[in-house]
């Protein structure tokens, strides 16, 4: 049985979900496999119960199990491959992160509708109607929150890189694909995470890839 984790995960130009858990497994150095299934393809219809319980990606297997949900696959890399280093030190902000993750995680479903992540695409003018105004507002008050009480000691969300902003990531992709309009403060956490090497690769391996979704790609 191999020590090396296998993530499973979809196309990286579309697949939000999957790249959480990649960046935060690449960000901290872990070695890991991945295997890629193309999304809405028969392959995937056909295959994906072989690879994950839920039938979705992201899914991880590692020393005999499976564990499946980006976020679940998060809490157990930060378990089992990370040492703790994956959430903030400090009992409190651990405790914000974990909430503003947890948002984020069951949340913001008329961004995520409105606003495919499309990491390859860059337009602006996008039509927003209120509720995914609302979501976006929420979002910038939450960074804005977390950048004030527990940013001091580095760029991200609690300081240090963070599950938090893995999860935030695809949100970041979503802003800079549509153009959306935000502060300074959350224009220069953009910036911070789309520094981030790990996130730059994921971006070059998106804009490497052939395959395309005809309904993503026709967001307006």
């Amino acid at each position: 049985m191999s020590d090396t984790p296998l993530l499973i995960i979809g196309n990286k130009n579309y697949s939000s979900w999957s790249l959480r858990p990649w960046l935060l497994l690449r960000h901290h150095g872990v070695a890991f496999d991945e295997q890629r299934l193309l999304l809405d393809t028969p392959e995937f219809a056909r295959t994906i119960a072989d690879w994950s319980p839920n039938r979705a990606v992201p899914a991880m297997r590692h020393a005999g199990i499976t564990i499946w949900d980006s976020l679940a696959i998060c809490e157990y890399a930060n378990e089992t491959l990370l040492g703790g280093a994956g959430w903030p030190a400090d009992a409190s902000a651990r405790a914000v992160a974990r909430s503003v993750s947890a948002e984020m995680h069951s949340g913001f479903q008329a961004l995520r509708k409105a606003l495919p992540m499309n990491c390859r695409r860059r337009t602006h003018g996008t039509p927003l109607g209120p509720d995914v105004l609302a979501n976006i507002a929420r979002i910038g008050a939450i960074w804005r929150d977390c950048r004030a009480r527990f940013g001091a000691g580095g760029p991200f969300l609690f300081g240090g890189f963070s599950i938090a902003d893995a999860m935030y990531a695809p949100v970041v992709m979503r802003f800079v694909s549509y153009g959306v309009e935000i502060d300074a403060v959350a224009q220069a956490y953009v910036d911070t995470l789309l520094d981030l090497p790990a996130l730059q690769e994921w971006l070059r391996d998106a804009a490497a890839e052939t395959e395309s979704l005809e309904a993503t790609d026709r967001v307006a």
